[in-house]
């Protein structure tokens, strides 16, 4: 795992408030979750091959004809997230279309706005490449990350404006094989700096799912979906009215696959 994290002081009593109720949300989205299953075209070009070989071992490469754009505000939420799967289909087969739609979405002038219509929570690691994994373009997805996906006030701040001023119809919280902020959390051992910060956020994973890997990263994207949907009431609000979609996925890293795991 790969992070950088400041040094610096706390910020406050009334953040470090936030941030316990937030670990406590944590806690119970786990107890109601337990016992459940768990150019820049020649930029893109030249780079591609060898991202794909770290993320999913496809081999083959083609650049498919550019799709046509998506009015996000056109998508229901089971229409957005279908999007993303079948750009994931696309991943996995090596028929990638967004690199052709580069240049028609700057000219669509995605510079003086943006009309994301999914947005991701997903780990920082380098080896999960969130746009390309889908085969979208700039201005389609409003990416979050950090650190073992995990759900913080500064998280669902962020998820929060992408829903409701940007318009995106789901919100995917995606886990992946092999991350290292959940395997340091399951190992528990003493860690330079603040990483081990991480370690409650995911315990209630390891709780569940622990000691395996697989299985407890799948239960923390999980966890983390379920605080979402409880500790945001704008996200609560827009998922009573149907207007919002909230799911877990898990990503294999080997294989490029995704799983949306509910």
């Amino acid at each position: 795992m790969s992070s950088s994290f400041d040094s610096g002081k706390g910020t406050g009593k009334a953040d470090e408030a936030v941030r316990v109720q937030t670990a406590d949300s944590t806690c119970n989205a786990a107890a109601a979750l337990t016992g459940k299953d768990s150019s820049r075209r020649q930029f893109l070009q030249l780079t591609v091959g060898s991202t794909l070989v770290g993320a999913a071992t496809v081999a083959g490469m083609e650049l498919a004809g550019a799709r046509p754009l998506l009015a996000q505000s056109n998508l229901s939420p089971d229409a957005a997230l279908q999007e993303l799967m079948d750009g994931n289909r696309r991943f996995i087969s090596g028929r990638l279309t967004s690199f052709e739609e580069d240049l028609t979405i700057l000219k669509q002038k995605t510079i003086d706005k943006q009309e994301p219509f999914a947005s991701v929570l997903a780990c920082a690691d380098s080896r999960v490449p969130v746009e390309l994994l889908f085969d979208q373009s700039i201005g389609h997805v409003f990416v979050t990350r950090v650190a073992g996906n995990v759900v913080t006030p500064e998280i669902i701040a962020s998820l929060e404006y992408g829903a409701a001023v940007l318009g995106t119809e789901v919100i995917l919280v995606m886990g992946h094989a092999n991350c290292g902020a959940v395997k340091a959390t399951i190992q528990a051992k003493e860690v330079p700096g603040q990483i081990s910060a991480l370690y409650p956020h995911i315990q209630p994973a390891v709780d569940q799912a622990g000691p395996d890997l697989e299985a407890t990263t799948k239960a923390n994207a999980k966890i983390q979906a379920a605080l979402l949907r409880q500790a945001s009431t704008v996200i609560a609000g827009m998922l009573k009215e149907k207007k919002l979609k909230v799911v877990a996925g898990y990503y294999d890293i080997g294989t490029g696959v995704v799983t949306i795991l509910g």
